[in-house]
């Protein structure tokens, strides 16, 4: 019922500014449209000009972690290990995979804010239930839901910035997206860090209640919908009721699927594709590793700062300042990639998928395997406290390239298929970051920061080739798949 509400509110509010955008042709003559395969009884509903406004191209362009800093004083209220009380952010991860799966094909379906608005309303209430919860078995099972819905923002991110931006334009509009998403866990960690020893760690709880009650409230009253098709489909029926024509149809409306059939394709598509496609395979399997290093260290931090350096849980928490300096560096390249796609574009009149890899091959991949290596290797208490720091940043700078370089290389890759294509890789990331939060102290403690970052170091270096073998074979490997854009 909230989505039929939600749709109709939309239609409503956009429907003098549909009305202007319809061309005087539109309304007096359909015969000017093309019909839909030959079909004369099936007008196609497109945009009006180029410059429609009803095009989201055309728009103006104007935390999961902080449960982690809370593991000390949540396990000791409920009298668990620390291993158990990281549970609570290891579920919350796990419903972020499992939701991710569900999220798309609802979004192309409702549209995205419809989506948006909803799952982050449920969001709120099982992050409230969480925060009320009176034992450790129904904590953990809110904090699950709440990761199930809480996932929408993510997996459907990506589609938001694809219905916003051309190509060119998506060489910075992404890392402005993904900058400050990538920041969360470092925010969290930070914010969290006095949280639990003052008032409580439910509080951290409240305090993820507060901002996204507040940002919910925005998107709700100030975002508009994005997803091009179904304002297509709400132009369609715009023109329906003013020209007395039902021949008027959108693409959406010449749809055979059903939800259901989208559903199940979206669930089983990426897990077969993840055995066949071997850009799937590489880039998966990268990000993955990236999200080990990264959510290992919600529990390593402790023990490299912690327990080396003597610093309090709080002062351990602000530590992750160094790497969310190395992840806002990231934004000194942008301009730099973003002048060569603009030169390529312009010469070409198309963007090559590999030219995203730039991102990582300007010394992003290679910064992942040496600050960890440097990370491990200095962290003494004889050895200044700010040559880890220093590597944490490095640390963050290669980690934000190589996850832009991920979802803009498949999302260009496997372009009206990316959804799928990206579905194995978020699911596959969060599953392992989930099981690796809760791993995460007992690795370190059973053989120490220097051995854990130098085989985490090690790993990253064998992978930090995979960006620079795609940018030279990745058109030949694109060649052999019957879903992936090929070099033609």
């Amino acid at each position: 019922m909230y989505l039929i509400i939600s749709e109709r509110h939309e239609l409503a509010r956009f429907c003098q500014l549909k009305m202007s955008s319809i061309s005087d042709n539109e309304k007096q003559s359909p015969s000017v449209s093309n019909p839909f395969n030959g079909d004369s009884d099936c007008i196609m509903v497109d945009w009006a000009s180029p410059d429609d406004p009803l095009n989201p191209a055309n728009y103006s362009v104007g935390p999961s972690a902080i449960d982690a800093a809370g593991v000390v004083q949540y396990s000791k209220e409920f009298n668990v290990s620390g291993v158990v009380g990281s549970l609570a952010t290891g579920l919350f991860l796990v419903g972020f995979a499992v939701g991710s799966l569900f999220s798309g094909p609802f979004s192309e379906t409702f549209g995205r804010n419809a989506v948006y608005v909803v799952t982050m309303l449920v969001y709120l209430v099982f992050i409230m239930a969480a925060a009320l919860a009176p034992n450790l078995h129904s904590h953990l099972i809110f904090r699950f839901l709440a990761g199930f819905f809480g996932s929408t923002p993510l997996s459907c991110a990506g589609g938001t910035v694809a219905d916003l931006w051309d190509p060119v334009q998506k060489a910075y509009a992404f890392p402005v997206y993904a900058i400050p998403s990538f920041l969360g866990p470092m925010i969290g960690k930070v914010m969290g860090g006095y949280i639990p020893s003052t008032i409580g760690w439910r509080w951290l709880e409240w305090v993820m209640l507060i901002m996204g009650g507040a940002i919910l409230v925005l998107v709700a009253l100030v975002q508009h919908e994005t997803y091009g098709n179904l304002i297509l489909h709400w132009k369609a029926s715009v023109l329906r009721r003013a020209t007395g024509d039902e021949r008027y149809r959108a693409p959406m409306d010449m749809r055979r699927e059903s939800l259901g059939q989208r559903l199940l394709t979206s669930i089983y598509r990426p897990f077969v594709w993840s055995f066949r496609e071997q850009i799937i395979i590489l880039m998966s399997f990268y990000l993955t590793v990236v999200y080990i290093v990264l959510f290992t260290f919600l529990e390593g931090y402790t023990y490299i700062f912690g327990e080396t350096y003597g610093l309090s849980q709080g002062l351990t928490s602000m530590t992750w300042i160094g790497m969310a300096c190395g992840i806002l560096l990231t934004s000194c390249i942008v301009p730099v990639v973003y002048s060569w796609t603009s030169q390529e574009y312009q010469q070409m009149g198309r963007i090559l998928p590999e030219t995203r890899l730039w991102y990582a091959m300007l010394g992003g991949a290679p910064a992942v395997p040496i600050s960890l290596f440097w990370m491990g290797w200095t962290s003494y208490p004889s050895i200044s406290i700010w040559s880890p720091l220093i590597a944490s940043a490095i640390l963050g700078y290669g980690l934000m390239t190589i996850f832009i370089i991920t979802y803009m290389y498949i999302i260009d890759s496997y372009d009206v298929y990316s959804a799928s294509a990206l579905g194995f890789v978020v699911f596959t990331r969060y599953i392992v970051a989930g099981g690796i939060t809760v791993a995460g102290g007992p690795i370190y403690r059973s053989i120490g920061v220097h051995y854990t970052l130098t085989i985490l170091g090690a790993i990253s270096a064998a992978l930090a080739v995979i960006p620079y073998l795609l940018y030279f074979y990745g058109p030949k490997i694109r060649s052999y798949s019957k879903y992936a854009v090929s070099a033609e």
